[in-house]
C-alpha cells in the first residue's frame, strides 16, 4: 500500500507531462498555424487586401517591378511558391503596398519593413511611415468575418475590404451599399471571367456566423439600351443608407412632405431599379424604379400627393396622361420632361427620371438570393455614369452580376451571402 501511495504523484506527473507535450501537438495537427502570421496585423490597418497565386514561369507581376526594380523583383519572383498580397491602407492615396513572404537573410528593399514573418514593400517613405504608426497602436485580434477572411487569405486567391475601401471606390454612392460595408470574396478565373463567392456585413467586427453560402449567377445579359438593373425583395437596400441621414430626412419632410410615416414606405416595397441609356434628347440616361406597393396601394397614392405638391412648389409643370392620379408627367417651363410615375397592373407603380419609358418588362425571379445586381460597366464608364475610382478590371468589364442573400442577427446584425461574376467579353 505504501509503495502504490509512493508511485501515485509519479503517475500523476508522468500523466501531466504527457498531456502538456501532447494536447499542443494535437493543437498543431488539427488546427496548424499559418504561415503568415504578420497577416493579421496588416488586416487592422487595411481598406483593402487582395491575395495572389504566384505563378513562376510567368515573368513577376507590375507591381513588384515597381517596388523592387527589376533585378530584385526577378530574384524574389522566382523564389515565391503559394500566395503574396497588395493592399491599401485606410489613407487611400499612398497607393498599392506589396507583401510577400521572404527569408530574414534578405535585405530590405528601399521603403521596405518587415512585419513578424512578412516583407512588406510600401509605395515610398511616407507611405512606410504611415503603416508603421498604425503598427503600433495595439489592436484586437480578428473576430467573425475578418478572421474567417484571414484564413482565406493565406490559403487562396481572395480580397477583403473596409468601409473605407466602399467610400474610396464609390464616393458619393457608398451609401447605397450599407448592407455591404465589410466583406470577404474567394475569386477564381472561369475562361473570360472572373467568380466569387463569400460573405459581407453591414457592421465590421461584429462575431457574425458564417451565411451559408450562394453560387455565382449564371451569365444572363442585359438588353443593349440598359445599363444597370438592381432588383430587391425590399427597397431598405436602397433607402436604408440616404434615410440614415438626418440632412436626407429633413429634406424630404421640408420640400416634399414626406413625415416619418411617409418615410417608412420607402423601406418597405420590393423593387426594381434601371438605368437606361438614351441615344438622343437633353439626358444621358434615364431612371425607372418600380414598385411593388401590393395592398398598400392607398398610402402610395397619399405620398405621391405629397410629393406632387412639393414638385408644383418647384416650379415644375404637371401633365396627367391617363385619368386623374393613374400617370404623371412633369417638366420644365421649357416643356422638357424630367419625370413622372406611372400605375401599373397588379398594385404596381413605376417612377421615372427622364423621359416616360415605353415598355415595361416584367421583373425576374430572385430565387434564393434577396436581390440581385447587373450592369455594364464598360458602357456605362463610357457614357460617363461609373465612379472613376472603381478598378480598372470592373471598369474594363462588359458585365458584372452580384446576387445577395440577406440576414438578421442578434442586436440588428445585418449579414449577406454574396457572390457574382465579372465577364471581360461581350
Amino acid at each position: 500500500m505504501g509503495l502504490k501511495l509512493k508511485a501515485l504523484p509519479l503517475r500523476i506527473t508522468l500523466l501531466s507531462t504527457a498531456l502538456l507535450v501532447l494536447l499542443p501537438a494535437a493543437g498543431l495537427l488539427l488546427f496548424p498555424r499559418r504561415n503568415a502570421t504578420g497577416l493579421d496585423r496588416l488586416l487592422s490597418t487595411a481598406a483593402l487586401v487582395q491575395s495572389f497565386a504566384a505563378n513562376t514561369a510567368q515573368a513577376p507581376p507590375p507591381l513588384w517591378r515597381e517596388r523592387l526594380g527589376p533585378a530584385r523583383s526577378s530574384q524574389l519572383w522566382a523564389s515565391q511558391r503559394r500566395i503574396w498580397w497588395q493592399f491599401w491602407g485606410a489613407h487611400g492615396d499612398a497607393g498599392a503596398y506589396l507583401v510577400l513572404q521572404a527569408p530574414a537573410a534578405v535585405p530590405l528593399p528601399p521603403n521596405a519593413l518587415r512585419v513578424d514573418d512578412l516583407l512588406v514593400v510600401a509605395p515610398d517613405p511616407l507611405a512606410r511611415q504611415l503603416l508603421l504608426d498604425r503598427l503600433k497602436v495595439t489592436r484586437r485580434a480578428p473576430r467573425g468575418l475578418e478572421r474567417r477572411c484571414s484564413q482565406e487569405l493565406s490559403q487562396r486567391e481572395a480580397v477583403l475590404w473596409s468601409a473605407a475601401a466602399l467610400g474610396q471606390m464609390l464616393g458619393p454612392l457608398s451609401p447605397l451599399v450599407q448592407d455591404l460595408q465589410q466583406g470577404c470574396l474567394q475569386l477564381r478565373s472561369e475562361r473570360q471571367s472572373l467568380l466569387w463567392q463569400g460573405e459581407a456585413e453591414a457592421t465590421p467586427g461584429l462575431l457574425s456566423r458564417q451565411p451559408s453560402p450562394l453560387n455565382p449567377p449564371q451569365r444572363s445579359p442585359l438588353p443593349p439600351q440598359v445599363l444597370l438593373e438592381l432588383q430587391g425583395r425590399q427597397l431598405a437596400l436602397l433607402s436604408r443608407g440616404l434615410l440614415a441621414s438626418q440632412v436626407v430626412r429633413e429634406a424630404l419632410e421640408q420640400r416634399y412632405g414626406l413625415g416619418p410615416s411617409q418615410q417608412r414606405l420607402l423601406t418597405t416595397p420590393p423593387f426594381r431599379l434601371r438605368l437606361r441609356s438614351l441615344p438622343q434628347g437633353p439626358f444621358q440616361a434615364g431612371l425607372e424604379l418600380q414598385l411593388a406597393v401590393g395592398p398598400k396601394r392607398s398610402a402610395w397614392q397619399a405620398l405621391l400627393s405629397r410629393l406632387r405638391k412639393g414638385l408644383l412648389d418647384q416650379g415644375l409643370m404637371e401633365q396627367a396622361v391617363d385619368r386623374p392620379a393613374e400617370a404623371v408627367i412633369w417638366s420644365r417651363d421649357d416643356g422638357t420632361v424630367v419625370g413622372g410615375w406611372r400605375w401599373l397592373p397588379g398594385q404596381q407603380v413605376l417612377l421615372f427620371l427622364g423621359p416616360s419609358p415605353t415598355q415595361v418588362p416584367a421583373s425576374r425571379s430572385l430565387e434564393q438570393a434577396d436581390w440581385s445586381l447587373n450592369l455594364r460597366p464598360r458602357a456605362m464608364a463610357a457614357a460617363g455614369l461609373l465612379p472613376e475610382n472603381l478598378p480598372l478590371l470592373a471598369r474594363r468589364a462588359a458585365q458584372l452580376q452580384l446576387v445577395g442573400r440577406s440576414a438578421g442577427g442578434r442586436s440588428g446584425e445585418r449579414q449577406s451571402a454574396v457572390a457574382g461574376r465579372l465577364d471581360l467579353n461581350p
